[in-house]
């Protein structure tokens, strides 16, 4: 078998796939464990003061990074607030632009829908958080090469970003607030930089409390053909 590495003409360098070894009699309770630890995810909005283990952000960070992007570009940036300052900048730009989304913004329909969330233009969730991800698209800059499938890509990281801080034990919630160029100043990210997702990370606060929401069946979102 030829290397493509080695092969003439060949524009890049390949290794080896290591698989995993997952015999196929145990594939099925895998993937069952994980559901089960995942059903359990659940966006929170009231958090503890209680400080996150050293390193799980970063970790999750890591695994977020796996994902696979456009032309392998890997295009995001994961600004990671905790100082209690910015913070507070972080909440009260947020909430102005909440303020306008509730107020004028938003279609009555939308805001239907969002009723039985309980949700309102008040973000207390980033001060009360002892992190917040601010996750950002990298478009192309003066350092920067541009992007393909953008929004793709981010949000196949952001995906595992959650699933692997949950996996720690963590609430995470995701925010997205419109417009969203305001989080280039609070967190001094260059232009080519596009918030994407806001995301409070902590311990839910004792006594936490989430809507009664029902997900899907698997009959209503897979189709065999």
């Amino acid at each position: 078998m030829v290397d493509e590495s080695s092969a003439p003409g060949a524009v890049h360098p390949t290794v080896p796939l290591v698989p995993m070894a997952v015999p196929a009699h145990e594939a099925e309770d895998r993937c069952r464990s994980f559901h089960d630890v995942m059903a359990q995810r659940r966006t929170v909005r009231d958090f503890a003061a209680r400080p996150l283990p050293d390193g799980v952000v970063e970790w999750a960070v890591r695994t977020a990074s796996t994902a696979p992007s456009g032309a392998h570009v890997q295009p995001w940036r994961f600004v990671v607030v905790t100082d209690p300052a910015r913070k507070r900048r972080l909440r009260e730009a947020a909430e102005a632009e909440e303020r306008e989304f509730y107020a004028r913004r938003a279609s009555p329909e939308w805001l239907a829908a969002l009723a039985p969330l309980g949700t309102d233009w008040r973000k207390p969730f980033l001060e009360d958080a002892p992190a917040v991800i601010v996750v950002f698209e990298v478009h192309k800059g003066p350092d920067t090469p541009r992007p393909y499938y953008t929004k793709e890509s981010v949000g196949i990281a952001v995906g595992l970003l959650l699933a692997a801080l949950h996996q720690a034990g963590l609430a995470t919630l995701t925010h997205t607030p419109s417009p969203m160029r305001f989080l280039n100043e609070v967190c001094e990210r260059p232009a080519e930089e596009r918030a994407a997702y806001v995301i409070p990370v902590g311990y839910p606060a004792e006594g936490a409390r989430v809507p009664d929401l029902r997900r899907k069946g698997l009959e209503e979102v897979l189709v065999r053909m």
